[in-house]
């Protein structure tokens, strides 16, 4: 049980650092910041069939393992449906119970009654407060039962893990005031058709929104994927033309990963610009770039851009490799298989310094990259043995060094 709230001197608050749960699976600990918090509610989001319901069944599994009462609250699936999935996940400790029920009354009755350590609600969008107008999934009943739940975990100290359904646009369903009322928002993204799916958090109190999580959808459910860069480069065939390779940063994992381009003749008319995994809007100011700064018509040509693994990766350090696969593939020149870049593009066309480059030199020359383009900008650090840095200040000086 939490403490009741008191008035007292902010300089005499307790700041020693509240015990975590640990989830039993290092990409979600990662990604929550240590495990889950006391107390903490997490909302769960992701495109239908991702994995969601997944991910928290594994999870429950894996929680209920080292002993820890966990109660499985089924909304959308009968009991003998969980099962199924539970039978193919691993083990079924005794100590995993599972509830079909969206009454949120009997959820709050059966959550006095077991005083489980983890409880997942699967999902939001099921519940009904008797008490509240709409029908389950309607504004109303979304906010109404999200906060009966909310407030039971924050008196009890029982973290609470929510999964919540997504719109066509992408953001989470409902109201907006939900994200609000939760601690921490995940976002579990990927593409159906690969078997590599990513956990961020668009939302962090009590850690950091910059970790990203990657797993393995298999057979036997989502396995964590240890080293990424291996798992995507070991993908690449030979060298082919409009293929690059960036070396990212999410959180504190340095992460390789192969950017395709390919610029072909605007056959229908208007030139389509595409990217996925990428955003469009920064395509388009790279593209406009390339045009003004080294004299590339095109304006007049298709540009798809493609991050290989069906993965989203932000980071402004993958603008030099972008710039590069549209090159190459505008040239239809292939880029050396060991050379990578790390680098971001201004407007006026300089290559800018991006933060941690000493770990992304370890982790290129650990998978045998033997030169990296940067910026030519300001000091680099020494780069590891085997591991050629070449600095460039303009994007105009990317063509002659590459090619």
């Amino acid at each position: 049980m939490l403490q009741a709230p008191r008035i007292q001197p902010l300089s005499e608050v307790d700041v020693a650092e509240m015990p975590r749960l640990s989830m039993g699976d290092k990409e979600l600990n990662r990604v929550l910041g240590g495990g889950a918090v006391p107390g903490g509610v997490v909302l769960l989001g992701g495109e239908p069939g991702i994995g969601k319901s997944t991910l928290m069944l594994q999870v429950a599994l894996q929680v209920a393992a080292t002993g820890a009462k966990v109660l499985y609250v089924s909304g959308e699936e009968s009991a003998e449906q969980v099962r199924m999935r539970a039978n193919r996940l691993g083990e079924i400790a005794p100590s995993a119970l599972i509830f079909p029920q969206t009454q949120v009354p009997a959820v709050l009755d059966a959550l006095r009654e077991e005083r489980p350590s983890l409880v997942v609600v699967d999902s939001v969008q099921t519940l009904d407060l008797p008490d509240q107008d709409g029908v389950p999934g309607s504004v109303g009943q979304i906010r109404e039962s999200a906060a009966a739940l909310t407030a039971f975990a924050k008196t009890t100290g029982t973290p609470l893990f929510m999964v919540g359904h997504i719109t066509k646009e992408g953001s989470l369903a409902g109201p907006k005031v939900l994200e609000h009322m939760v601690d921490v928002v995940l976002q579990f993204e990927g593409d159906r058709h690969h078997a590599y799916r990513m956990l961020r958090a668009a939302k962090n109190r009590f850690g950091t929104t910059a970790e990203l999580g990657i797993y393995e959808m298999t057979g036997e459910g989502l396995s964590a994927v240890d080293h990424p860069s291996e798992v995507l480069l070991g993908e690449r065939g030979s060298a082919e033309s409009g293929s690059a390779v960036a070396v990212s940063i999410q959180g504190a994992r340095p992460l390789l990963v192969e950017i395709q381009a390919l610029v072909s003749t605007a056959v229908y008319g208007t030139p389509q610009r595409s990217g996925t995994g990428f955003d469009l809007r920064r395509l388009n100011m790279l593209l406009a770039v390339l045009e003004k700064r080294c004299g590339f018509k095109l304006g007049v040509l298709d540009v798809f851009l493609n991050l290989a693994g069906g993965l989203k990766i932000q980071d402004p350090a993958n603008d030099l490799a972008v710039v590069a696969a549209i090159l190459s593939s505008s040239l239809d020149l292939p880029l050396d298989n060991r050379t990578c870049f790390a680098g971001e593009v201004g407007l006026s066309g300089e290559i800018r310094p991006v933060p941690r480059l000493e770990q992304r030199m370890a982790e290129a020359a650990r998978l045998g990259m033997e030169r990296m383009l940067i910026s030519g900008h300001g000091s680099h650090p020494t780069p590891p043995k085997g591991l050629t840095v070449v600095p460039v200040k303009r994007v105009n000086e990317v063509q002659r060094v590459v090619f």
